[in-house]
């Protein structure tokens, strides 16, 4: 069970991509989190309310830019609606993770697992990070104005607390191949963990049933 996280625009995204290619099991919180407010559901509904009807588009749909602006310029409206998001996002997540298959390794995509103190959660905690004019020059291209990208950099953990609760970094500074590469030796470090885990775990049920059947009954 392998917690990934990073801040916007670090790359993450990428990251979880290319571990899915090498066969992890994904649970990326950012698309759960799409889904809970998509047209019809409860999350949408709550989000109206709390909200008002101007963050509906004229499809229906939740107008993410608008809803964006009011919730990281201010604390008490982003605290809002992740207490509306947050326990629909939580559901989910724990019946996909249900599905998979016992010796998969699970990648959580979490954005905001240091903020939501949910790190101490999992086996392992892989942080991907990336200067922060990078950053902002990536959020730039994909069409993120500069305020905008500030104010939400702004609402999430510093680079100092994510490396805090760091198991492995991923740096992506550099190319794609460099990221490549570098995912790469992380997955063959996840597969050595789990495989070594995966033989405690073995080790230790064949020395308690060799010691039930030698015990009297």
């Amino acid at each position: 069970m392998v917690g990934l996280t990073g801040g916007i625009g670090s790359g993450k995204s990428a990251v979880s991509e290319l571990l899915v290619g090498h066969g992890a099991y994904l649970v990326d919180a950012d698309r759960i989190a799409r889904e809970v407010v998509e047209p019809g559901s409860e999350g949408l509904a709550a989000v109206v309310a709390a909200f008002g009807p101007a963050m509906l588009g004229p499809d229906g749909a939740l107008d993410r830019a608008a809803l964006g602006q009011v919730v990281f310029a201010d604390e008490a409206s982003r605290r809002r609606l992740e207490s509306i998001t947050h326990p629909l996002i939580r559901a989910t997540m724990e019946r996909r993770i249900a599905a998979a298959p016992a010796d998969a390794i699970v990648i959580h995509d979490v954005p905001l697992l240091v903020e939501g103190g949910s790190h101490g959660g999992y086996d392992l905690v892989l942080v991907v990070e990336a200067p922060r004019e990078l950053r902002l020059e990536r959020l730039a291209r994909r069409g993120l104005p500069r305020d905008q990208a500030e104010a939400r950099m702004a609402a999430q953990a510093t680079d100092e607390q994510r490396r805090a609760v760091a198991d492995i970094l991923i740096d992506n500074s550099g190319t794609i191949d460099d990221l490549s590469a570098r995912v790469r030796e992380v997955w063959q470090e996840l597969l050595r963990r789990r495989d070594a885990a995966s033989a405690g775990t073995t080790a230790s049920a064949g020395t308690t049933a060799s010691a039930d059947t030698s015990s009297p009954a």
